[in-house]
């Protein structure tokens, strides 16, 4: 079958069903800006009679809709009902944990997937490094958003607005010598994590044991919650936290589009820090960051 391949990078068969489904996709594209015949025509390459009968037909099933005052279509109910019914096929946790492990068959350490609950984290999966001595995690435990680099790369992906609301109403608890609980520093750390794509710890929530993690998110562009890569803090050099940390970011983003994320705009660099709220609430250990059991061969338990 003969495929087409517009200046714009647009791909189809040259079938009726392969040019329906590339102008969907441009709808989509613009959505939610309305795009009339000729747009469409000139933005795949096609005949100008081709693209108004494509529109025809998928504004009759419902799958376009069109403006007669504007004389421009975009997607319609059809279109909407279509994508839903994919959002609620996708399974999250099966989708990471292809990823999660390839990351541990290139690495060697442990891959972990942790879900945004609101102000906390939860472990939902892992999957264990072959190492006699690894990190593992106790799935369901819950922990605040700044210690370790799976809550701060959660953190780092939320809007600033999100950010100061949390640090307004929660206390930056020390678990170890190495736990940021400077407002000023983390936010720092923040900006950090925005530039180079994904967070690090070293003993921040367990001594001992170091991680990289980055965000993921759903289609809407919400924060999911985020993949990490975890081990023995010996093996993690600075070289090796740099080389995880850009195969995590990759891995992340993977997950992300597979979950119908799309291209994201550049974060936005950080507010500066506002004043301490005093006083400040502190997080409730028994509600976060609560101890994790772990078998014998384990050295660390959490990040």
């Amino acid at each position: 079958m003969p495929v087409s391949e517009p200046a714009d990078g647009h791909r189809y068969t040259a079938s009726g069903l392969g040019r329906a489904l590339a102008v969907i996709d441009l709808l989509a594209e613009r959505s939610p800006e309305m795009v009339g015949v000729s747009t469409v025509a000139r933005d795949l390459s096609l005949p100008k009679a081709v693209a108004h009968r494509i529109l025809k037909e998928l504004t009759a099933n419902q799958f376009v809709t069109f403006d007669e005052e504007t004389r421009r279509y975009r997607l319609g109910p059809g279109a909407l009902a279509a994508g839903l019914a994919a959002l609620r096929a996708i399974d999250v946790q099966a989708t990471t944990n292809r990823h999660m492990r390839r990351l541990v068959e290139i690495t060697g350490e442990t891959a972990t997937l942790s879900m945004r609950q609101g102000w906390v984290r939860v472990y939902t999966d892992q999957v264990l490094s072959p190492h006699e001595i690894r990190m593992s995690v106790t799935l369901g435990s819950r922990h605040s958003l700044v210690a370790g680099s799976s809550s701060k790369a959660i953190l780092a992906a939320l809007p600033d607005a999100e950010v100061s609301e949390y640090l307004s109403t929660h206390e930056l608890v020390s678990m170890t010598s190495a736990t940021i609980t400077s407002v000023e520093q983390l936010w720092e750390d923040l900006r950090a994590v925005r530039g180079q794509g994904y967070a690090v710890s070293r003993g921040e929530r367990q001594a001992g044991a170091a991680s990289v993690a980055a965000a993921i998110r759903l289609a809407s562009g919400e924060v999911y919650g985020s993949l990490s890569l975890c081990g023995p803090q010996d093996r993690f050099s600075s070289r090796l936290l740099a080389e995880y940390g850009d195969l995590v970011a990759d891995a992340a983003r993977q997950v992300s589009a597979e979950l119908g994320y799309q291209s994201a705009p550049e974060p936005a660099e950080a507010a500066p820090p506002a004043k301490r709220r005093s006083p400040r609430r502190q997080v409730a250990r028994a509600s976060a960051d609560q101890p994790d059991s772990s078998s014998a061969e384990v050295v660390v338990s959490q990040k």
